[in-house]
């Protein structure tokens, strides 16, 4: 930055008054392990994530089977940063590929007498993200099958990419229908002949992942759900139906080894365990959460250990230092040797910052923050001093509080407030129009940020009805935990002409491969109590949409007259003053001023009553599907010029179709 012409300190300083990006740095959540992240230094605890890469080639290049399945324990003081290094290795495999990703975080685990059928749910929701081929890790494997199966008719075919085969699949499968041909019959025959002990219905539902049409039922049925009877005969596949839980906890180990043995096939796994200590429940058994997933990781060792894993398994599991030695280490039974394998019983130890790493790690968090902003600071970790930064890195501070101390401490000198009137309406307003200057273009792509403000803005108006809907509660509470994942961010409980209404609320501005998930839990009125799910997004986002895309299919479903649900636009100048009420309430000591005069005021003035952000929330849904963009004009043309041959089709032209 010495080069650079430095802003005006008056902007830099405006800046930080406006915005702390440490303010929610502190913890790592599930979302932030498969999203964009947080700002990582690959030296910090490099001897973790090396070792990790190292034990992938290890198990990848072994001719035995017997080392084709390894265990790792990672050991670190809550903080410390385990979560970062599992988020390093997810967002370099989906950079640079090399393995599958699966993630487990067992704190959303509701009940450990059923740990199996949850780890199969857990298998088969981390292969729906995108992997490295910008597809979902399901569908990387389902295109490699295919591959394999059109080499199998002929020789010659050449391989199309993961992204050519789902654009075509649909229209190929519909192709053979009008010839009472059925195109995934003979594909998972030809797949079946060079996988001889695969299941062939497992082998059949990753097939289908390549259907933009079917990828949400084939995900069901892999992570052990019922499909409708119809449904699952239209997929050549068992409906699961009338099974208990029980019955499908004894069928999971079983399923998880015939999927893992499929994937591993054409891409090395890594599946981690993370934050076993936070949950304190206990199995019927006895048995605690730290102890049931050990068990666990036994389990998948001995199932694995000698079967066909052709480019090897990584187990990774996370704990802290007195969970290794006084749980999972006197554990009987040969356990801590199956979840500790590749370093032979002694965990990875992680380590603290220290003044170098502090001064890389803030320098890296206000990159993006004063670039974001067009910015030049006096210096790269303005406001901080590097002499104060590597003080406090002496004590040897965990990430989670040397994050937390810089939020604290993440201020510059700004002239004193103007003395505050005495009447507290004027204190309000005051406070109202400072809030309301705020920069928000942060704020505009933090799903988090925009859940609270909005979740706030439906709690001034607990009582009121609006739109003939009655506002009774609201809940961030989402349940099951484990399945919603924190994608629906909250729930409107209320009332609509005495009819009870649950309106699911999820706000996702993440990529479209996050929207997908969001919208798979948005969609499932039954799992989560929905008697309605809204989606808010902004239209620019919404706008971006292929119609032959999976979030376009899942919108569908939304707004469908079934489900009758909505996607509400998110709109700069409806959200922002939402950011600014919560700011204010946030920040009330500051202007003299009771939270409760703050709800008092914003009642007052209608200011939350006349939003139409939340009153488009509110309202009845139109059940018409946004404008987005027209499907792929390459398709469209090559349907037109290259429709399907009107011939009789058998194997020896399968693949001719896709070419």
């Amino acid at each position: 930055m010495n080069n650079i012409e430095v802003s005006p300190i008056e902007a830099v300083n405006a800046a930080i008054q406006n915005h702390n990006p440490f303010s929610k740095a502190g913890i790592v959540k599930e979302q932030d392990i498969w999203g964009k992240g947080f700002p990582d230094i690959p030296t910090l605890n490099a001897h973790a994530s090396d070792a990790i890469f190292q034990a992938v080639e290890k198990v990848q290049t072994s001719q035995s089977s017997q080392e084709k399945v390894t265990s790792l324990v990672l050991t670190a003081q809550q903080g410390v940063g385990k979560s970062h290094i599992l988020s390093r290795i997810r967002r370099r495999l989906e950079s640079n590929g090399g393995a599958l990703f699966v993630y487990a975080s067992v704190n959303n685990y509701t009940d450990l007498n059923l740990i199996k059928y949850q780890f199969q749910q857990t298998l088969a929701n981390s292969l729906s993200h995108t992997g490295s081929q910008s597809v979902m890790q399901w569908q990387e494997i389902a295109a490699a099958m295919a591959n394999e199966g059109f080499k199998a008719i002929n020789s010659a075919s050449q391989n199309l990419s993961p992204q050519e085969l789902i654009d075509r699949f649909d229209r190929v499968c519909a192709s053979w229908a009008t010839k009472n041909k059925n195109f995934m019959n003979t594909l998972t025959k030809q797949v079946l002949k060079t996988k001889l002990k695969a299941d062939p219905y497992i082998v059949r539902a990753v097939l289908w992942t390549l259907s933009e049409a079917e990828t949400p039922f084939a995900i069901k049925w892999l992570s052990g759900e019922e499909l409708d009877k119809s449904k699952a005969e239209e997929l050549g596949l068992p409906a699961n139906s009338g099974k208990t839980n029980q019955d499908r906890e004894a069928e999971s180990l079983n399923n998880v080894q015939q999927i893992l043995n499929l994937v591993s096939y054409y891409s090395p796994v890594i599946i981690c365990f993370d934050e076993i200590d936070v949950n304190t429940s206990c199995r019927d058994d006895g048995l605690t959460t730290p102890q049931v997933i050990a068990d666990l990781v036994k389990r998948l060792y001995d199932t694995l250990e000698h079967s066909e894993l052709g480019q090897g398994l990584v187990i990774i599991t996370v704990m802290m230092p007195y969970t290794w030695t006084e749980t999972v280490h006197v554990m009987s039974g040969g356990i801590p040797d199956r979840v500790s394998t590749y370093t032979q019983r002694k965990p990875i130890d992680l380590k603290y910052l220290n003044g170098d790493s502090l001064v890389d790690l803030v320098q890296l968090w206000l990159q993006d923050f004063y670039h974001l902003r067009n910015l030049n600071p006096p210096h790269p970790v303005y406001p901080f001093e590097e002499s104060q930064l590597r003080e406090y890195g002496r004590g040897k501070p965990t990430v989670r509080e040397a994050l937390t101390w810089c939020a604290e401490n993440f201020k510059v000198f700004m002239p004193p407030m103007p003395e505050l009137p005495e009447d507290p309406a004027e204190r309000f307003e005051l406070a109202f129009t400072k809030e309301l200057e705020g920069d928000i273009r942060d704020d505009m792509e933090d799903n988090s940020t925009l859940a609270k403000a909005i979740f706030f803005g439906f709690e001034t108006l607990k009582g009121q009805t609006i739109d003939k809907v009655t506002v009774d509660d609201l809940t961030a509470d989402i349940k099951p935990k484990a399945k919603n994942a924190d994608w629906i961010n909250f729930k409107i409980i209320g009332t609509e002409n005495g009819r009870a209404i649950n309106i699911g609320v999820a706000i996702i501005q993440s990529s479209q491969s996050e929207l997908v998930a969001g919208l798979k839990r948005l969609i499932d009125y039954q799992t989560f109590d929905l008697t309605r799910g809204c989606l808010v997004r902004s239209q620019s986002k919404i706008d971006n949409i292929k119609k032959n895309s999976k979030a376009y299919q899942l919108l569908e479903q939304l707004v469908s007259v079934e489900k009758g649900g909505e996607v509400v636009y998110l709109i700069e100048e409806q959200i922002k003053p939402l950011l600014a009420l919560c700011a204010v309430c946030k920040k009330c000591r500051d202007y003299n001023l009771t939270q409760d005069q703050v709800f008092d005021f914003i009642s007052q003035k209608q200011l939350t009553f006349e939003n139409l952000l939340l009153r488009e929330i509110l309202s009845d849904p139109s059940g018409e599907m946004p404008a987005v963009d027209d499907e792929d004009e390459s398709l469209l043309l090559e349907d037109i010029f290259n429709p399907p041959s009107s011939d009789d089709t058998d194997d020896g032209d399968i693949s001719d179709l896709f070419s």
